[in-house]
């Protein structure tokens, strides 16, 4: 099994030697970059990676970089997570059941505040007993029935939602017990309760059938 690891950037820069860092070797890392205007794409050539430039946009970034990649398994990583030491074991043995599509990881934020530690359970527990995955999980698949369920669609928001929605259709998807890391900064910046009510407000919306256009503009108030 050869896996593609795809990280999707946008001035990332800074984060992309931890990341990369994180997940060894034996593995293709593609560096799906949006236009950014820092040194994203001298680092990339200094760790060793693949860099392509992609139409802006997380999901389009993704797919472009899915439809070049060599590997049979594709795992998808923000640019601000990393993976556990023991993360390609743990995708070999996922894929040890041959009804398995894909999956994902459990969640924890690098932060020791009392907050974000809740919200990274509150995270992995809706997980477990909602099924429901985010992108920040480093989404895994086939790349045969990644291609099979449509890839990533073009849209501003809840692309991992939807594309996780389409290949349970296909077949078990694993959620493994193992855990990725990400960055705090997204709730620093909004506040953490705050952008918690708001995520859970974007997903019932989406799920009661809102377009992610207008979730795009609800979210970044546009």
């Amino acid at each position: 099994m050869y896996t593609s690891v795809i990280i999707p950037a946008l001035n990332e820069a800074k984060n992309l030697r931890r990341c990369v860092a994180s997940i060894g070797g034996l593995c293709e890392v593609i560096i799906a970059d949006g236009g950014s205007d820092d040194n994203t794409r001298e680092v990339t050539k200094s760790l060793g990676a693949k860099f392509i430039s992609c139409k802006r946009g997380r999901g389009e970034q993704m797919d472009t970089a899915a439809k070049t990649a060599k590997g049979d398994v594709l795992l998808f990583l923000h640019a601000d997570t990393t993976l556990p030491p023991d993360w390609l074991t743990a995708v070999k043995n996922a894929f040890g059941d041959e009804h398995a599509v894909g999956g994902a990881f459990m969640l924890d934020i690098d932060s020791k505040k009392t907050s974000l530690r809740l919200i990274a359970a509150l995270a992995r527990l809706r997980s477990r007993l909602l099924g429901l995955t985010y992108g920040d999980q480093a989404i895994f698949a086939r790349k045969t029935t990644f291609m099979e369920a449509g890839g990533f669609n073009k849209l501003p928001l809840m692309e991992d939602v939807d594309c996780v929605k389409r290949l349970k259709a296909k077949g078990r998807f694993v959620l493994l017990n193992e855990r990725v890391t990400t960055s705090p900064r997204r709730w620093e910046e909004r506040g953490a309760v705050a952008n918690t009510v708001k995520n859970i407000r974007l997903l019932a919306l989406y799920l009661a059938g809102a377009k992610p256009e207008r979730l795009y503009k609800f979210y970044y108030r546009r």
